[in-house]
């Protein structure tokens, strides 16, 4: 009996075959190990870099309409409207506000303000009722 147990706790040499599955398969470890290692490696990078990246300058946030807008202070423009001219309304979009009136003469009119361009970009006189 006791060379039974020999027999079964000794390491037998593997056929050709099978010695050739097993080298495959450890070749196949170790390429993972070192690609999930040189993976490991890259998230770690980027996380020091991200860290180390900021000096505690807000950044600017853009809009969906191009404008880019700081994060630590709003945006600041002038709308220059003409000499008397009575807002009746005010309607926004994107980038741009218009403001919908009465000219001193009675006319109306809608001046179209782009926040980007810094300035009136069109002036549409309304007729009708």
């Amino acid at each position: 009996m006791s060379n039974i147990e020999n027999d079964d706790q000794e390491d037998k040499p593997l056929d050709p075959v099978m010695e050739n599955v097993r080298r495959k398969m450890m070749r196949l470890q170790l390429i993972s190990g070192g690609i999930m290692f040189l993976m490991f490696l890259a998230v770690l990078a980027a996380i020091v870099y991200k860290i180390n990246t900021r000096d505690g300058k807000p950044e600017a946030v853009a809009t969906s309409s191009g404008l880019s807008v700081p994060s630590d202070a709003p945006v600041k423009a002038t709308a220059v409207l003409p000499d008397r001219f009575a807002v009746s309304a005010v309607s926004q979009s994107g980038g741009q506000i218009l403001f919908y009136g009465v000219m001193p003469g009675g006319a109306r009119k809608a001046l179209m303000f782009d926040i980007a361009a810094g300035r009136i970009v069109a002036e549409i006189d309304v007729a009708g009722n």
